[in-house]
């Protein structure tokens, strides 16, 4: 989640990447290094946000060197970076005439960089890729009707519970419906006599306050925004699920604002605090951390959210190719080389996240991990976020409309209405 005054420093960055576009955009020197004889050359600049950590380069050296292999005339530098340094670093390199070749970014993150001519559109047809992948997974790299980003990895959020302790309820199985979840969540509750919250009857605070009202929103039949662009989180449907969100915490009380935090040390379920939460597929690495036995003892259950259809949250890790690139060759086949199973497979297994490629569901690594496993099998009730160009710059804003409900300052309606506002003046400035 962006700062403040990352946020504030996004808007001039975006105006220096699109007069930096305007004027490379014609008169530039021609791509050069890819040969007329299928061989590609030439030296290619990767930014990543993902490989972190001495373990994460190590796995990325592997897969590099046998790229190199394949591809002999083909050098590639490596910039490692971070989700929170990605944006600032993408623009400048552009900004500044010298833009990475191939550039990993996030779901979402398409339209803004595609609407602004800094990608270049992949050889992919999009029926031959919805073979290789969900539909749902292919879509956040097409940007009208163009395929500008193939994913390497997914990350999703969903209903996770602890199954001993519905069972010590009597309950015999997860919520189906929000009107089941907050009855849940009530019983589950439990304060000490001084009436602490001992126990959380559902956490919906572990995890960013954007990705638990999205998932919430979509099962509830709302969308982020209309076919045209519009912002539509305000909609009955949207202001229903920050209502609920709302509920737990005012109303049921069923956790208390400040109980947790995403990032917190302790995980609340790990350490049975919370029955159950919306959350990451990566927590169950942290629970696995926290309390081995858990997972060990098949303590730990997932359920899709769920009241008007079922809906999990799909974020993820998208390969581009820079539209400045003078290897484009060479760059394009490096996206294909991260993107295939063996590549894809090491840094979803380095990551603990969800692999993208069908093919992979029944990789020992997905059988082994049972978040993912459930991830992978309920991917055509996958969501993403974004859509529009200002995406961006509208995903910081979320926190404190989301916040402004929860602590009662603002009515849910008031909260996403305000929110809606600031979006389409967004949308509307380009």
């Amino acid at each position: 989640m962006m700062t403040e005054t990352r946020r504030s420093r996004l808007r001039p960055l975006a105006a220096v990447l699109t007069a930096a576009l305007l004027t490379t955009g014609c008169g530039g020197p021609a791509p050069s290094g890819d040969g007329d004889d299928g061989k590609v050359s030439g030296t290619v600049r990767l930014l990543t946000p993902i490989f972190e950590g001495a373990d994460g380069k190590t796995v990325l050296e592997k897969q590099l060197a046998d790229f190199k292999s394949k591809h002999p005339d083909v050098a590639v530098e490596v910039d490692y970076t971070t989700y929170a340094k990605l944006n600032e670093k993408l623009t400048t390199s552009i900004a500044g005439g010298r833009p990475y070749d191939v550039m990993l970014m996030g779901v979402g993150w398409i339209p803004p960089f595609a609407a602004k001519g800094a990608l270049a559109e992949l050889d992919e047809n999009k029926q031959d890729l919805t073979k290789r992948y969900n539909e749902r997974v292919v879509q956040p790299g097409i940007y009208q009707d163009k395929v500008y980003g193939l994913p390497i990895m997914l990350d999703t959020r969903f209903g996770i519970y602890r199954k001993d302790i519905f069972a010590q309820a009597g309950i015999t199985a997860p919520p189906s419906n929000f009107t089941e979840l907050r009855e849940m969540a009530r019983k589950l509750t439990v304060r000490d006599g001084s009436g602490k919250l001992t126990r959380a009857g559902v956490d919906i605070l572990s995890n960013d306050l954007r990705q638990t009202f999205l998932p919430l929103m979509w099962a509830n039949g709302g969308e982020l925004f209309t076919p045209d662009g519009k912002p539509a989180f305000n909609s009955p449907q949207a202001v229903g699920a920050l209502q609920l969100m709302t509920d737990i915490i005012r109303t049921d009380k069923s956790e208390d604002f400040g109980f947790t935090q995403p990032g917190a040390t302790s995980l609340p379920l790990a350490q049975g605090r919370a029955a159950m939460m919306v959350g990451h597929n990566n927590h169950l690495l942290a629970i696995e951390e926290q309390a081995p036995e858990l997972v060990k003892e098949d303590k730990i259950g997932f359920f899709m959210i769920n009241n008007e259809r079922p809906a999990m949250f799909q974020g993820g890790t998208l390969a581009t190719v820079s539209a400045k690139s003078q290897h484009p060759a060479a760059a394009k086949a490096l996206v294909r080389f991260l993107t295939d199973e063996q590549a894809s497979l090491a840094a979803n297994e380095q990551r603990g996240n969800v692999p993208a490629l069908n093919g992979l569901a029944d990789s020992d690594y997905v059988k082994s991990n049972k978040a993912a496993q459930f991830a992978m099998e309920n991917l055509d009730a996958a969501f993403s976020e974004g859509g529009v160009p200002a995406w961006l710059e509208i995903r910081g804003d979320f926190k404190a409309a989301i916040e402004a409900a929860l602590l009662g300052q603002k009515t849910p309606q008031q909260a996403l209405d305000e929110l809606a506002a600031k979006a389409q003046a967004a949308i509307a400035k380009g």
